[in-house]
């Protein structure tokens, strides 16, 4: 990889973008109404769900991008803040934000 803070500057500002988008008000507040029937109002609410649950791994990858900023600075970046262990040169040119090993990522 050759300059980790560059592919970490772009991934923040996307992250930034889609969560404002996410966060704007919604433009169609007419009046919904739940019902026994699947109808508008219940679609709606699905998707805002589903938006919740991607805005919630968006702050998640968010905290690891600034994390990896933080382990830059301190020279600990590329080693898994959970073992020690170092992070795998793929894992890192996959996700430069990596701040766990597989191992540990797929404990959370």
């Amino acid at each position: 990889m050759d300059d980790p803070r560059t592919a970490l500057n772009e991934k923040i500002a996307e992250i930034d973008d889609q969560m404002a988008t996410m966060e704007k008000k919604p433009a169609d507040q007419g009046s919904i109404s739940f019902g026994k029937r699947i109808g508008e109002g219940t679609s709606m609410a699905v998707d805002r769900l589903a938006q919740v649950a991607v805005h919630d791994k968006l702050q998640l990858i968010r905290g690891d991008v600034l994390r990896a900023f933080e382990k830059l600075d301190e020279g600990s970046y590329g080693r898994c803040d959970v073992c020690g262990k170092p992070i795998p040169e793929a894992r890192l040119e996959a996700l430069p934000w990596a701040v766990l090993c597989v191992g540990d990522a797929s404990k959370r």
